[in-house]
């Protein structure tokens, strides 16, 4: 019980830090929202499924990951507490998902629907700002992320994940560090040796 109290205070005093929502708002939001575990290899969402809701992470770390033509796993995100978890574009279109989300760990996670969440859309306007504003932090995020890999080469891109995202290096196994650097697993241990020397 205390477990999900905490996460509960997680979720409310990070909707604060936005600036956008009154305390009424923010608890409509908690009387809305639905405490979920997801225990280690769990999905939060499978390809091929539709997306009805989004969570909010308040312990543990998410890894979201599609297959390539040969049928490979491409890790492109993951999400750890203190952060909202979607496959983003199948909530919006309401379309079949190409996306899975699996619990790296074990993950806490409060989640609300799609319906409720359209509802508050209704109920006001600082609603639709504090949405506006999440989906253009998650674009901004794709698209320095499709940059990086794009410009730089692996080591920068490697170093770059060292300075800005160290939990990444600290809690990630290094596969699934590989993907998502978009190199072999042998490729970033040789990395990692030369910028270790």
């Amino acid at each position: 019980m205390a477990g999900i109290v905490h996460s509960y205070k997680k979720m409310r005093d990070y909707l604060k830090t936005f600036g956008i929502l009154t305390q009424h708002e923010i608890d409509s939001f908690e009387e809305k929202a639905r405490s979920q575990k997801l225990k280690k290899g769990d999905f939060l969402i499978k390809k091929g499924q539709i997306c009805k809701e989004v969570g909010f992470v308040t312990s543990g770390v998410l890894r979201s990951f599609y297959h390539s033509s040969s049928e490979e796993e491409v890790t492109y995100c993951f999400t750890f507490s203190n952060s909202f978890a979607s496959a983003y574009s199948s909530f919006l279109s309401q379309d079949k998902t190409v996306e899975n989300i699996q619990a790296l760990t074990d993950v806490d996670i409060l989640t609300i629907s799609r319906n409720e969440i359209l509802k508050l859309e209704q109920s006001s306007t600082n609603w639709l700002k504090f949405f506006k504003h999440i989906t253009e932090q998650e674009y901004i995020r794709m698209e320095k992320r499709i940059f990086m890999l794009q410009k730089e080469t692996a080591e920068k891109r490697y170093l770059n994940l060292l300075t800005n995202h160290p939990e990444f290096i600290q809690r990630i196994p290094l596969n699934f560090l590989a993907s998502y650097l978009g190199i072999t697993q042998r490729h970033l241990s040789r990395i990692r040796r030369v910028v270790s020397n």
